[in-house]
């Protein structure tokens, strides 16, 4: 029950005030709320009921409270941060707040003015602008208890008047400190009287609108420039509110000030509107924040009303709000009867001591009541005094009803009865807590002026009537770089600047004589001579007589907005230059703009023509062909018909740089070292430069490798290089080089590439050089500076349309007499380079299989039916995807399905192929193109599996691509037919299986055929698994293929085998490591390896092993199991 008693609670605070109150304070390193120090209990008090976001961390672990206010700063972290360490809720500003705190403990007062913190909001950190003031906290005895924070969120505020709204905040906070100091200290000092003179001072210079009124007719008392501002009139002082403001008569206001008056309770208003009338007579609506709050004399009673407020009709939000509260407490009485116990109390008695109506009243209820530390005021003890016990005394008591702690005072008297004994008490009882409260104020304000005076942004000082500085404070010693002993050794004249002395000393003594404050910008100098710009607002101070004692200035830094508008006076006498800039940048962005739309449809333009242009060639190309298969030893007609050829293949050739340019040429793009490639065209471009020209190579080591068309990239390089030659007219220098570079974002921010890693391939040349205007051209199709008949003018457009569909950039880089360069920037691939392609050769044949030849130009269509009869083939004929899908739907066995790509009707090609393939599955497909489009060509590059013939093409390129596609289609076949499970063991094999020709080379004769080996495959890749061991079958050997080195493994140690046949690149374990394996545990085992790297990348190994690069046919692969 006692514990209950003396329980500590906090008072007020709103909604933070009731979670504090009924926050678990024992789980945190506070303790319970009854064992805080009061230094810490006071703290809390402050910080519950302050009108600014307040937060105190408290002790070595920083446990947070805070008030109402600061919970629009903590936001979604709130309750959860009530009781929180300052590092668990603020994780992202932490190394900030740590040296904050180390600060603080050390007792350090610290502001900072418009800090930038970045705070997490749906997990992005967003920029936070507060003024902060770090103040320490003693506790009981002389070590810092923790460090109290007020913060004064500026980010919605505007820039321009951050320090005006910062100085509005202290200011009003000064004044409502000072004005209940006054109320309260009537019969102060003459230092008090002092203090209210500044007050009257600061109330002038306030920047929100302040006006007092008295009596209940509310007459004009007082009004300082930013009431007179709002309500525009200035003829208010001695009228009432009703008569100064006849138009807010009907809005409300006159009936909350008589309520305020009768009541003595305070009134706030929170943007409120309040339609106003101008000095023309206009009507003006204003939205207003302001409070009225009642002046009370000694007695309690209302004298008058307090205005303040703030115009927010710019800035609704981001004002403090006043938030002041005051209780009026009645006084009760008593009657004691000691000898029977009795009491009688008034009911203002029990509502000052928070007691029921219903419940019995007694001494012991009473002391109970009483705080701990007051309990030697009364009791027993008390009792025993000679002199009267219940003499004036005041003491701190928990009320029942509702938990507050208030301070009561009791005075009371002895009153003899009739007879000896026979005594009772009389007495009073009233509630003091606001006078109490008052009064701590009071001590409290004089040192807070010193500490508001000393750490306010603004700086201040207290001037004598001559000039020389009282008192100053630090922001204006950091302002004018002098310390305080200095300047208050000095007179203001002497560090002003010479040319502002005289007006500043006529406005000085103006202000002396009249009482008329002035605002003046005007230069200080600083001791190294630099000059600081002030705005200075200056007013008096007077004494009881009214007379001038000294002058208060408050002096604010604007160098910083000086030299902005003296930049920005600068930047306005050059806005025509800049604007004309602006525009010379934004033509040649629409010129750019319009050049790339030019070259686009350049590009739409020669992809149709090439298109038709290559059917032309084609029904040419196949003719002549024709002819000269059929010319027998007619010299002179071959002859000509060499030439007709030739011609036709120029024309292939301009195709295909057309193609190229509109990026419509399909490309075959493999991994690449350009290194490599230009290394292998060190013969040929010697050959096509002459020995005339030095050709030198720089860089290519560590090259990375690229995803490119080799043919395309070395036809590009050729080009490059003969332009270079017709440039230096056959004598100079070319310079290959080879690199790797990064293009960033400030690079490519133009270009139609993303920034990322590239190899770049440059070209130059010691020639003529290039004009602007050709350069600008360079990229356009049959655009030549070279003589007629000397160039086509499409070698740059086929290389910039190339460079472009294999996703790189191109750029010229020339001037007139200082050469050329030619720079090619293609995207970097993490892949391994690819194996060279092993090349189709051998004598033109034909076949006898039959073809379903697809074609809708009549001319080509015979031509190519022609052809191929000429050739062997059995020749099936249609003329669109629907005639097609008939012949196959007869029942036709067809070997291999020849289509353009381009077919008119409702079937496209590609959907005619993938339904011949579900009737017929082993039909090979071949389409032939000038002009492939999008349908099997994507990103400009062909699609996966897909086979194609280029238009025009010769006789001899068709019979190898045929003989190519049927030869795939035979080796599909197999692999679907073959039975691995039932494969014949070596005693059952055929002798002397033939092999199988892949590339031209003669069939395998009977006698070279091994004896039967055991050979186990280990390929990752399926399908070249299953034809490794197609092959090996028909070598006659008993072959078990698996797919990771672990597999392979496993069946080793379950079977014996002759040979392991492993790839080196494998999933998991890798080639090497398995056959390291093998040759510990199976001395006696054979190895091969079968890689796209060459034997030269395995010199290493440590151990004996055959390397058989791929690809191999089947003639190499026999010879490898022999050599093994």
């Amino acid at each position: 029950m006692n514990d209950m008693l003396h329980r500590y609670q906090p008072r007020g605070g709103g909604v933070t005030g009731e979670l504090v109150r009924g926050f678990d304070w024992s789980a945190t390193s506070l303790g319970p709320m009854d064992g805080w120090s009061a230094s810490l209990r006071t703290s809390v008090d402050i910080v519950l009921n302050s009108p600014m976001a307040m937060v105190l961390m408290w002790g070595p672990r920083h446990v947070m409270i805070y008030n109402d206010e600061y919970i629009k700063i903590a936001a979604g972290r709130h309750p959860a941060a009530l009781g929180g360490t300052v590092p668990e809720v603020w994780p992202e500003i932490w190394n900030w707040n740590a040296r904050i705190l180390a600060a603080g403990l050390r007792g350090e007062t610290q502001v900072h003015r418009e800090c930038i913190l970045p705070l997490l909001q749906d997990g992005l950190p967003v920029d936070h602008y507060f003024d902060l003031f770090y103040t320490p906290v003693h506790g009981d005895g002389d070590q810092v208890g923790g460090v109290l924070c007020t913060a004064l969120e500026l980010t919605a505020r505007l820039e321009e008047g951050r320090q005006l709204k910062l100085a509005t905040a202290e200011l009003g906070a000064m004044n409502d400190a000072l004005q209940a100091e006054a109320a309260a200290a009537r019969d102060a000092n003459r230092r008090v009287a002092e203090e209210r003179g500044l007050l009257r001072a600061l109330f002038e210079q306030a920047p929100s609108f302040m006006a007092v009124l008295r009596g209940p007719q509310h007459i004009f008392e007082l009004a300082n420039e930013h009431y007179i501002s709002l309500v525009g009139r200035s003829e208010l002082l001695g009228k009432s509110v009703e008569e100064a403001l006849p138009e807010v008569r009907g809005q409300g206001f006159i009936d909350l000030l008589d309520k305020v008056y009768r009541s003595g309770v305070p009134f706030e208003g929170r943007q409120l509107k309040v339609d106003l009338n101008t000095a023309d007579g206009r009507q003006r609506q204003r939205h207003i924040d302001f409070v009225y709050q009642p002046i009370k004399n000694d007695d309690g009673q209302v004298v008058g009303i307090l205005v303040e407020g703030s115009d927010v009709t710019e800035r609704i939000e981001g004002e403090e709000r006043l938030r002041l509260a005051q209780q009026a407490g009645g006084i009760g009485t008593f009657e004691w009867f000691p000898e029977t116990g009795e009491m009688d109390v008034s009911p203002t008695f029990r509502r000052i001591w928070g007691i029921a109506d219903d419940e019995l009243v007694t001494q012991h209820l009473l002391v109970g009541l009483v705080d701990e530390r007051d309990q030697d005021k009364v009791g027993p003890s008390r009792m025993q005094l000679a002199q009267n016990p219940l003499e004036y005394v005041e003491y701190r008591v928990r009320r029942p009803l509702d938990g507050q702690v208030r301070w009561i005072a009791r005075q009371g008297e002895v009153v003899e009865g009739p007879a000896p004994g026979q005594r009772r008490y009389v007495g009073v009882s009233f509630d003091v807590t606001e006078r109490r409260l008052i009064e701590n104020e009071l001590h409290a304000s004089q040192e807070r002026m010193a500490a508001i005076f000393g750490q306010a942004s603004v700086g201040l000082s207290e001037l004598g009537l001559d000039g020389s500085f009282q008192r100053v404070n630090g922001a204006l010693c950091t302002m004018l770089g002098r310390s305080s002993e200095e300047l208050l050794s000095m007179n203001m004249n002497e560090i002003m600047h010479p040319d502002d002395v005289p007006g500043n000393t006529l406005l000085f003594r103006r202000l002396v004589e009249t009482g008329e404050s002035f605002s003046l910008e005007k230069r200080y100098l600083k001791p190294d001579g630099m000059q600081v710009w002030v705005s200075s607002n200056v007013s008096r101070l007077v004494d009881e007589h009214g007379q001038t004692r000294s002058l208060i200035a408050v002096k604010t830094d604007i160098t910083e907005r000086r030299r902005v508008e003296k930049a920005l006076h600068e930047l306005n006498e050059t806005l025509e230059h800049r604007v004309e800039q602006e525009v010379s940048e934004r033509t040649k962005a629409e010129d750019a703009l319009r050049q790339a739309q030019k070259m686009e449809a350049v590009g739409q333009l020669t992809g149709g023509i090439a298109h038709d242009f290559n059917n032309v060639l084609q029904i040419i190309s196949g003719n002549l062909h024709l002819l000269h298969h059929l010319s027998g030893n007619d010299g002179v007609m071959r002859q000509r018909l060499d030439t007709a050829i030739a011609a036709v293949e120029r024309g292939a050739k301009l195709s295909s740089h057309l193609l190229a340019f509109a990026r419509r040429q399909p490309l075959q793009p493999v991994v690449a070292d350009l290194s490599r490639v230009v290394r292998n065209m060190d013969a040929l471009l010697r050959r096509a430069l002459g020995e005339a020209i030095d050709i030198v190579l720089v860089g290519g080591a560590g090259l990375w490798n690229t995803l490119v068309d080799r043919g395309q990239i070395e036809n590009v390089i050729l080009n490059l290089a003969i332009n270079a030659r017709d440039a230096m007219d056959g004598v100079g220098k070319l310079t290959i080089e080879l690199g790797n570079v990064v293009l960033d974002e400030q690079y490519v921010h133009n270009l139609d590439v993303p920034a990322g890693q590239y190899v770049m391939l440059s070209v130059t040349d010691t020639g003529k050089g290039m004009s602007g205007s050709v350069l600008q051209r360079a990229f356009e199709p049959f655009f030549t500076t070279k003589p007629e008949g000397a160039g086509t003018g499409l070698g740059l457009s086929m290389a910039y349309g190339f460079v472009t569909q294999s996703r790189g950039h191109i750029r010229i880089y020339s001037e007139p007499g200082h050469g050329t360069g030619v720079k090619i920037y293609l995207p970097r691939t993490l892949m391994a380079e690819a194996a060279d392609e092993v090349e189709l050769s051998g004598v033109v044949t034909g076949g006898t299989e039959t073809v379903l030849v697809v074609e809708d130009d009549v001319g080509v269509r015979a031509t190519v039916v022609d052809m191929l009869g000429n050739l062997g083939y059995k020749v099936l004929k249609a003329e669109d995807g629907e005639s097609a899908l008939a012949v196959l739907q007869s029942g036709a066995q067809i070997d291999l399905l020849f289509t353009d790509v381009i077919m008119p009707g409702p079937v496209r090609s590609t959907d005619m192929a993938r339904m011949a393939r579900e009737m017929q599955p082993d039909i090979a497909v071949l389409f032939t193109s000038g002009y492939a489009q999008d349908i099997i060509v994507h990103e400009g590059r062909l699609d996966a599996g897909v086979e194609l013939l280029s238009k025009p093409y010769r006789r001899e390129e068709l019979a190898r691509k045929l003989r190519h596609v049927l030869a795939n289609r035979q080796q599909q076949m197999r692999a679907r037919q073959f039975d691995w499970a039932a494969a014949p063991a070596a005693g059952n094999a055929p002798a002397g299986t033939p092999g199988l020709d892949l590339t031209g080379h003669a069939p395998v004769p009977h006698g070279d055929v091994p004896s039967s080996l055991k050979i186990l495959v280990v390929e990752d890749n399926l399908d070249s698994q299953l034809m490794v061991c197609e092959l090996v079958g028909m070598l006659g050997h008993t072959v078990s293929g698996v797919s990771d080195g672990e597999a392979a493994w496993e069946l080793l140690n379950e079977q014996h085998f002759d040979i392991l046949f492993t790839d080196v690149s494998l999933p998991g374990m890798s080639g090497i490591a398995l056959a390291r394996m093998v040759l510990r545990d199976k001395p006696g085992m054979r190895i091969i390896f079968s890689t796209g790297y060459g034997k030269e990348s395995m010199d290493e190994l440590g151990f004996s092993a055959s390397v058989l690069r791929k690809p191999y046919d089947l003639l190499e692969l026999q010879a490898a199991l022999e050599q093994a």
